[in-house]
This record gives structure tokens, C-alpha cells and sequence, in this order.
């Protein structure tokens, strides 16, 4: 089996200078599901017709095959567009809609054995949709086989009223499919060349044609705006915490949780409400995540609690305790057991186990060690207007509050800073570092200022 995916149209109800298979559901372009689908059903090779926006979609998509449609002059001019890249094919070609996110690998194969068991020339997926305001209907003849495709615009006021619609997705025997394409005419509303004519005129022809009803709708519900898209993107999103629940994920609120496709989580894991798990986030067991948090293409290991917290790009290991407001940057590793309290950030730092970030801190390009404690406060100047630079902290080194530690920098083991300290040279193992101005008093100042 091979596959061929229709993904040239403008997507003008989208509005956007993107093209429409390219706008995400669940944290990936709408294409790349239907790919995916594709390979998982047992496809063996992918071509995708392009279009508008052909530069956006190869920078996006890979391992497939391009081809160009110069013109949009509808489906079956489409998959003309791609003759030559069949030219060698024998076998089903699976045809396939890039705007269709929700369909599945499973339904995909139910497709295939129904056409490849039924000696069909062509089959067509349908679906019963409760509103089929904008697709073409499924005609059937009176013993119940397939008769014809009439699209929308070309329907009469009866054939409206029928809620079997066309999926868009169809099993082709490969030769008959482009001798048959050379007959398609363009002499309807919208004078394009319609790719279900072929299925009329092939059974006109005295071949059998197969319509196979999918079990869920849902799957193929086809994005043409960005109204479309959110209805997409909420089937998208339960589905995805159902299947976390039945994994043994606990979700208190399903409504208000929001977890991309390819984001796991382990067993006995607490997820609170407004949560975000992005891109390819993995989660460990009997962690608590929320509420308020967002995690992007993180790493989090097991019996970790995180709330109120923005962390991207990163590792947290096993144990450890963010939040509230918390902001773990990219390069980041925050090591087992670590306590990062509220309005701290972290990045592309090294946190040693057991350290402890309690509060009001910056800590930036740093290599810490085991067991520190960092005062309310600190901050580690990296910066120079020009250059970064890194600052060293050994274990069990006590950093005092309000302490500015001016890289490059090492603070030894065991050292103690003393707070208030801005400090400039390397501090020796176990030695105490205090940099402030000596104190003075003057006695009688507030009558003189008076």
C-alpha cells in the first residue's frame, strides 16, 4: 500500500498566511497526523501534493515525497498532479485528505481489509454526520451499494437531507485510478475536476465500488476554518486525557487540562486543572503537576509536585519541588530532591541533589553542587553586555541573602558567603567570604536633615 495526500487548497477561511495543513492540533500540524497515520496503517510510501505555501510545508514536514499542484482545479486534478510518482506502483493507493487530524491508523486498516476483501476497484470511507452541511453526499442504490457522490453545491434539496457524507478518503486499484482520472469532466458549479466522479464513472463501467461507513465521525471531520480547528482541537484533547485516565493518570478536572499528542505520563500521576503538557514532554510516576503549570518538551522524573510554574526545554529529576512561580529555562537539569520555591528562576544551570532555592533568586549559567543553600535574593551576574559566563558552586556551600556572585566565579566546598556580599574572586573550600561596605552610624543625621 502506498498513500497519496491531497494538501495544495489555499485554506482561504482560514485567514492566514500559513497554509491550512500546517495549523496545529494538539501541539502538531494537522498533516503530519495524517502522515502518521498513514505509516502506521502500513503504508510504504507517502506523496504529498502541495501547493500554496509549498516552501512552509517542506520545512515542516519530512520523510515524505512531494509534488507540486501549480493550479488548484480541484481533487482529481490533484491527484493527476502526482501521476508520474505512480507511474511504477501496482497494488491500492490510499487516498488522503491533509486537513484531517482526527483520522486513525485503525479505521485506516478497517478500510483497507474491507476493499481488499471485496475485490472493489475503489472504496470510499463515509461517515454519518449529524450535520452535514458542506460535504458531499453518499448516494446508494436500493439494495444499499454505492450509486454515487453528489456534491453539495450540485445536490438537489433531497439528497441534502442524506447524512452519509464522504470522508475524503478512499483504496484505489493504482492503474485503474489514472486511466480513469483522463474521463473525470469539470461541468459543475465549481468547474473543477471532482476525484468521487471517478467512482460514478467506474461503476458505469460495470466495476464494483465499495463505501465503508467509519465507526466514529469524529475521525473524519475535515478543518477549513479556525472555527473547525477548536471543535478539532477539543475532540483532540479528551480523547487524549481519556486514554491518560485509563492508563492510570488521574485528571481532576478533563475540561481545563490540556495535554499534546505526543506528551506521556505515568501511572498515579495527579494532574490539577490549567495544566499545559507541550510538545514531547515525558512525565514520571506519582508526581503531582499543578495547577497553573506549564511544561514544554520537559523531562520530569517521578514523585516531583509542580505548581504555578513555567518550565521549557529542561530536566527535572526525580523528587524535586517547584513552585509557586517558578521559571526553569532551557538547559537546565535540576537534580533529585531539589526545593525551588517561589519567584525563582533557573537557567541552563546545573542543580546538585538536595539544594535548595527558596526564593527571589536568579540563578544563571551555574554549576551547582550537592546540598546548597542559596539565600532570598541571589543573584549570579553572567552577564558582562558581551559575553556569558558561568559561576561554580561546590556542595554544601551556604550562599547568604542578597549575595551577587559576578562570573567567572568558583565558590569552593563548604564555603559560606555572608549576606549582602557581592562577590567577585573565588571563594576557598570552607572559607567564609564576606564583601560589603563597614557600617557607619551617624549619630544625630535626622535632626540635620530636618
Amino acid at each position: 500500500m502506498e498513500t497519496l495526500i491531497l494538501a495544495a487548497g489555499k485554506g482561504t477561511r482560514m485567514k492566514s498566511k500559513f497554509p491550512k495543513v500546517l495549523h496545529k492540533v494538539g501541539g502538531k500540524p494537522m498533516l503530519q497526523y495524517v502522515i502518521d497515520a498513514a505509516k502506521k496503517a502500513g503504508s510504504s510510501r507517502e506523496v504529498v501534493v502541495i501547493g500554496s505555501g509549498s516552501e512552509l510545508v517542506k520545512e515542516a514536514i519530512s520523510g515524505v515525497e512531494f509534488v507540486m499542484q501549480e493550479k488548484q482545479l480541484g481533487t482529481g486534478h490533484a491527484v493527476l498532479s502526482a501521476k508520474k510518482n505512480f507511474e511504477q506502483s501496482e497494488g491500492t493507493v490510499l487516498i488522503l485528505c491533509g486537513d484531517t487530524p482526527l483520522l486513525t491508523a485503525e479505521t485506516l486498516k478497517k478500510l483497507m481489509t474491507v476493499h481488499e476483501s471485496s475485490n472493489c476497484v475503489a472504496t470510499v470511507l463515509t461517515a454519518e454526520m449529524p450535520n452535514a452541511k458542506g460535504y458531499g453526499r453518499v448516494i446508494r442504490e436500493s439494495d444499499g451499494t454505492f450509486k454515487k457522490i453528489v456534491e453539495e453545491k450540485d445536490a438537489t434539496e433531497a439528497e441534502k437531507k442524506i447524512r452519509e457524507v464522504n470522508a475524503g478518503v478512499y483504496c484505489f486499484d493504482v492503474k485503474k485510478l489514472f486511466d480513469v482520472l483522463a474521463k473525470v469532466k469539470n461541468n459543475n458549479a465549481q468547474g473543477e475536476y471532482y476525484l468521487p466522479d471517478t467512482l460514478t464513472i467506474l461503476k458505469a463501467e460495470g466495476e464494483t465500488i465499495g463505501a465503508f461507513i467509519a465507526d466514529y465521525a469524529d475521525e473524519t471531520l475535515g478543518i477549513n476554518s479556525r472555527i473547525q480547528l477548536a471543535a478539532a482541537e477539543r475532540i483532540f484533547r479528551m480523547k487524549k486525557n481519556h486514554a491518560l485516565m485509563d492508563a492510570g493518570v488521574t485528571i481532576v478536572d478533563p475540561n481545563t487540562t490540556f495535554i499534546d499528542m505526543d506528551v506521556t505520563v505515568g501511572r498515579d500521576t495527579i494532574i490539577k486543572p490549567n495544566t499545559y503538557l507541550e510538545g514531547n514532554t515525558t512525565i514520571g510516576t506519582e508526581c503531582t503537576i499543578g495547577p497553573d503549570v506549564r511544561f514544554t518538551n520537559m523531562k520530569v522524573g517521578n514523585n516531583v509536585t509542580a505548581q504555578f510554574s513555567y518550565c521549557h526545554e529542561a530536566e527535572i529529576c526525580d523528587g524535586v519541588i517547584l513552585g509557586p512561580y517558578v521559571h526553569i529555562r532551557p538547559g537546565t537539569t535540576i537534580g533529585a530532591d531539589v526545593k525551588i520555591g517561589n519567584f525563582v528562576e533557573v537557567k541552563n544551570s546545573n542543580i546538585g541533589k538536595g539544594s535548595k532555592l527558596p526564593h527571589l533568586q536568579y540563578i544563571g549559567d551555574t554549576d551547582m553542587g550537592k546540598n546548597v543553600n542559596v539565600g532570598c535574593g541571589t543573584v549570579t551576574c553572567n552577564y558582562d553586555g558581551k559575553n556569558k559566563f558561568r559561576t561554580n558552586i561546590g556542595d554544601k556551600a551556604f550562599i547568604g541573602c542578597n549575595t551577587n556572585l559576578v562570573a567567572p566565579v568558583n565558590v569552593g566546598d563548604g564555603a559560606y558567603i555572608g549576606a549582602g556580599s557581592t562577590i567577585t574572586k573565588d571563594v576557598p573550600k570552607d572559607n567564609l567570604a564576606i564583601a560589603r561596605a563597614r557600617q557607619t552610624n551617624i549619630e544625630g543625621w535626622k535632626d540635620k536633615r530636618k
